[in-house]
Formats: C-alpha cells, sequence, structure tokens
C-alpha cells in the first residue's frame, strides 16, 4: 500500500438494523416467525419482510447488499477502507477488513442477531463488534476534520462520481456518509456537506458502488488495481 494512498471511512447510518424492540414482542407475526425459527422473539432481528402486520421499519437486506458490495471490493482487498454500521438505535458497528460477510441473507440474520445480542462475534476474534455510539460521536471519533466528511443525499450539491473520487483521494481522513433506510431521510442529524451524484435517487448499494470504484480510481494506487 502506498504511503500517499489515503484510506476511506465509509460510513452505512440510520441502519434499520435492530432486535425486535419490547414493545413489538408479542405481536402474533412477531411470535409466529419467532416459534418457526425456533428463537426467542428479542433475539430476533425485526424485518419488514416478515413482520410488515407489527412494524414498518427493518431492513436489515440493505445493509447486507451493502457489506457484500464494500467488504469484496479491491479497495477493501488492498486496506484502503474502512466501514461502519451506524443504526437507528445509535449503535455502531466497526467492521474488520478481513470480515467475510455471508452471501446467504438467513446466514447474514444470524449473524447480525449473534453480533447484537453478545456484542462481538465471532467469539475470541471480534471481527465485528459493536458499540453505543451516535452518528456524529462515531465521526468524532474517526477523526476527520473539517470539510473531510460527506453525507449522499438526493437533495445535495450534484458533483459527477468522478469528481467525487479525486476530491476524496485528496484528504487525509475521507469520510462518506450513506444513509442505509429505504426511503425518507436521516434521522441523525447529518450538518456535513450533503453531495448527490445523480438526478435521481439511488439505492443504497448502488451509491456504495460509486463511491468505492471512484474512488479506487481516483487514487495514486489506481494503476495498480488493473
Amino acid at each position: 500500500m502506498s504511503q500517499n494512498a489515503p484510506r476511506l471511512n465509509l460510513v452505512l447510518a440510520d441502519a434499520e438494523l435492530l432486535l425486535v424492540p419490547e414493545r413489538l414482542r408479542r405481536h402474533p407475526a412477531i411470535v409466529r416467525h419467532a416459534r418457526r425459527r425456533g428463537k426467542r422473539p428479542g433475539e430476533m432481528l425485526l424485518d419488514s419482510s416478515y413482520h410488515h402486520a407489527a412494524s414498518k421499519i427493518g431492513r436489515p437486506d440493505i445493509v447486507h447488499v451493502c457489506l457484500l458490495n464494500a467488504m469484496d471490493s479491491i479497495l477493501n482487498r488492498m486496506g484502503l477502507l474502512r466501514v461502519y454500521v451506524h443504526t437507528i438505535e445509535d449503535r455502531v458497528i466497526e467492521v474488520d477488513p478481513s470480515t467475510r460477510v455471508p452471501r446467504n441473507y438467513n446466514r447474514f440474520v444470524g449473524l447480525m442477531e449473534s453480533l447484537l445480542v453478545k456484542g462481538c462475534v465471532p467469539e475470541g476474534l471480534c471481527l465485528l463488534k459493536v458499540r453505543r455510539e451516535s452518528l456524529g460521536e462515531l465521526i468524532e471519533r474517526i477523526g476527520a476534520g473539517e470539510g473531510e466528511v460527506f453525507v449522499m443525499h438526493e437533495g445535495g450539491e450534484p458533483v459527477q462520481p468522478r469528481t467525487l473520487g479525486r476530491i476524496l483521494t485528496g484528504l487525509s481522513r475521507p469520510t462518506v456518509i450513506i444513509g442505509a433506510f429505504p426511503h425518507g431521510d436521516f434521522r441523525s442529524s447529518v450538518p456535513w456537506r450533503k453531495i448527490s451524484l445523480y438526478r435521481e435517487p439511488l439505492m443504497a448499494w448502488t451509491v456504495v458502488n460509486e463511491v468505492i470504484t471512484n474512488f479506487e480510481a481516483a487514487t495514486p494506487m489506481g494503476k495498480a488495481f488493473l
């Protein structure tokens, strides 16, 4: 890895990744699903695909696809990517670069459930660990300075993906925040520079791909990727 190559901090923010809250654990849809899986309701991820009668939130699938794309990227393989998942409950999951995200969705769900219950997985390695932390506190801990944090937002300043890649590689701690929720706006405060990569809304995993590939292309190590 070149000493001149900056490391990209990628934050999946306000993710609807949470265990079934106590107020919903007796709902018939939750109880039935828990019985089918042989799990306690409170140790199961809230998932609107199965629990839509109980709740409109719960989209672990968005985090799953985003993590698959990010962790398998060339940028991550080169050691130039750090990924964090911030949830709507103000928990932050730190993802070790060597983490292999299960491609099977059900296995991914089981892994996230174990993580949110235990606080770190796998036991003894802690490639994934979770802590209580707001989005603002996470950005402060990352240490990104003024002008180094960018929020991907459909109402933000229009910037071409290639231009964003060049901007990011010129910073010491480039940090990009991508909303990991299906629609609407961020629940967390996002006072940083807002950027739009396209004239229409994009899925979170599409934005992840655009940010990473254009960062790769602009980095001093870009030619080594080929």
